[in-house]
């Protein structure tokens, strides 16, 4: 019987007799100015709507802007809304992404060149702004229709897998019969819709709370 070799130990940061079981931990900080471009959240247009130069050096921000797009039809909207935590207190470095159709219900349209994709950081105060057309209706489940959306995801410190909502418009005569819409308690829903303030489609996000943003199990 031969006498067995045992293995060196293990010097690397995966070895359990150097470092025991290590605590559990959320993401952050997270560095949301790094992840946002230019023009992020114009879709519509060329601007550098999205991304927060004043956390640049000058000479670091220096991202193209993305290719011209052709005219792109329908209603020119600005999205904009305040981003909460349980305390009600702005979340200064959230990153919010949107993906919605265009306005005749068709994503990532070659007829107009309108991507439907969209990435805005929040401002120091906690607030996202985006520019975009107001979509159509698209398909649902079966033969449904679902009412205009936006798809919105939610990312940030301590959120370990992304928070993912819709955007729905006030006034909109398919809300009563969306059947996404239909799932969420009567209650709630209002936390899903937009509503418009000079000229601008208001949508707040909370994070947790009382009047907390329902975000869908995807």
């Amino acid at each position: 019987m031969t006498d067995q070799v045992n293995p060196a130990p293990r010097l690397d940061n995966q070895d359990p007799a150097l470092f025991g079981q290590t605590p559990s931990q959320t993401v952050g900080p997270f560095f949301h100015y790094g992840l946002p471009w230019k023009g992020g959240a114009d879709l519509v247009g060329q601007s550098d709507m999205g991304a927060r130069p004043e956390l640049f050096p000058e000479e670091h921000y220096v991202l193209n802007l993305s290719p011209p797009r052709g005219a792109v039809s329908g209603e020119v909207i600005i999205l904009e809304g305040l981003v909460t935590d349980a305390d009600g207190k702005p979340a200064p470095d959230a990153m919010i992404e949107i993906w919605q159709a265009n306005a005749a219900g068709r994503y990532a349209s070659s007829d107009d060149g309108f991507i439907g994709f969209g990435r805005a950081s929040t401002s120091e105060d906690g607030l996202y702004r985006f520019k975009t057309v107001r979509p159509g209706t698209v398909p649902g489940p079966g033969n449904s229709q679902q009412a205009p959306h936006i798809a919105v995801s939610v990312f940030g410190r301590g959120v370990i897998k992304r928070l993912a909502t819709r955007v729905y418009f006030e006034g909109a005569p398919q809300n009563a019969a969306d059947p996404i819409l239909a799932l969420v308690p009567a209650e709630r829903r209002d936390t899903l819709i937009a509503r418009e303030q000079d000229g601008v489609w208001r949508f707040d996000i909370v994070l947790q709370g009382e009047r907390e943003t329902v975000f869908f199990d995807i």
